[in-house]
């Protein structure tokens, strides 16, 4: 199973991080692909620090908060537009505005917050300064219990989209009265089969994007659950993955891709295409992550990067590319 709930899941991980296997992927990235591909350059502005411990999500709202999942804390951090800690809520526990191990979040048109709340196998609804609203319960299917990771709101099709990990299925929820109205996918590797799939986002046109882990891919379906594509495949050349995370698009339609194993982010056009690979500026090579995970583009074009091992989220301006 590869999920990022637990702290002995969190142990594994950086155990196969530190492997030699790990090391041998890593210099074979730099050798065959740092030549041969474009970079769109990213430039570090600052970072964002606040006691976390393993945070995997990040979204900034229509106000320009941002909004931290620091998931083993069990604790949604706020932070001003400039990194500056504004407050936080949640703690341990089963009740409202309590949490165990919550993985995801989207904020909707209105403002409303949406968290995974995946050890409560749930969905928490929040108002933007943390107030509980309301929730929706994943129920058990098949002896287990239901695990969202990520969920995106989408507001002008009253629908919430939910990522049911350990059951590799996309639920679908009325986004008013919470009642499941529909479900995609099911186990395997072919179109419209997940294997593990992880964080979601949307695009204008309601096209989801959903980091299918296990399968090395990105799979994107419509609002109905139709097979549109996949983005990538396995490897660790340029337009592959070894374990993609994170997914975002900007405001031309590009998707950026974290893959955690290897510590890149690759870029892709709307119809799969690589485009290129985050590059520092400075030294004109590839930008080296820590095991990121979370990614999310605000309305001015940043970048934030949630480096789960390394305890922070990192704040970039996205420039050229080269």
């Amino acid at each position: 199973m590869d999920r990022m709930r637990s702290k002995k899941y969190t142990a594994n991980i950086k155990g196969r991080l530190r492997s030699t296997l790990f090391v041998l992927l890593l210099l074979h990235f730099n050798v065959t692909s740092a030549g041969a591909i474009n970079f769109l350059f990213a430039k570090h502005l600052f970072d964002i620090t606040g006691q976390f411990n393993n945070p995997s999500e990040v979204a900034v709202s229509a106000s320009d908060f941002i909004y931290v999942v620091d998931g083993v804390n069990n604790a949604i951090k706020i932070f001003k537009y400039n990194g500056e800690f504004h407050g936080s809520f949640g703690r341990e526990g089963t009740g409202a505005s309590e949490f165990n191990q919550p993985l995801g979040i989207d904020i909707d048109t209105e403002g409303k917050i949406y968290i995974a709340d995946s050890g409560n196998h749930r969905v928490q609804i929040f108002s933007p300064k943390g107030e509980f609203i309301n929730e929706c319960k994943i129920t058990p299917a098949g002896g287990r219990a239901g695990d969202p990771t990520d969920m995106v709101a989408d507001s002008s099709a009253k629908r919430l989209y939910v990522v049911n990990n350990d059951h590799h299925q996309i639920l679908v929820f009325d986004l008013l009265s919470l009642r499941l109205v529909d479900t995609f996918g099911k186990p395997g590797t072919g179109n419209r089969e997940f294997r593990y799939p992880f964080l979601i986002t949307q695009d204008k046109e309601g096209l989801l994007y959903i980091s299918d882990v296990i399968n090395t891919r990105v799979q994107v379906l419509n609002s109905k659950g139709l097979f549109v594509e996949n983005i990538g495949d396995w490897g660790v050349e340029k337009g592959q993955f070894f374990r993609p995370k994170g997914v975002a698009l900007d405001k031309s339609g590009r998707v950026f891709v974290s893959d955690s194993y290897m510590g890149v982010i690759q870029v892709f056009g709307h119809n799969g295409e690589f485009l290129a690979a985050i590059g520092d500026p400075d030294t004109k090579k590839i930008k080296r992550f820590k095991s990121p995970v979370g990614l999310w583009i605000d309305r001015q074009n940043r970048l934030y990067v949630v480096e789960m091992f390394a305890n922070r989220v990192g704040v970039y301006s996205i420039g050229g590319k080269e």
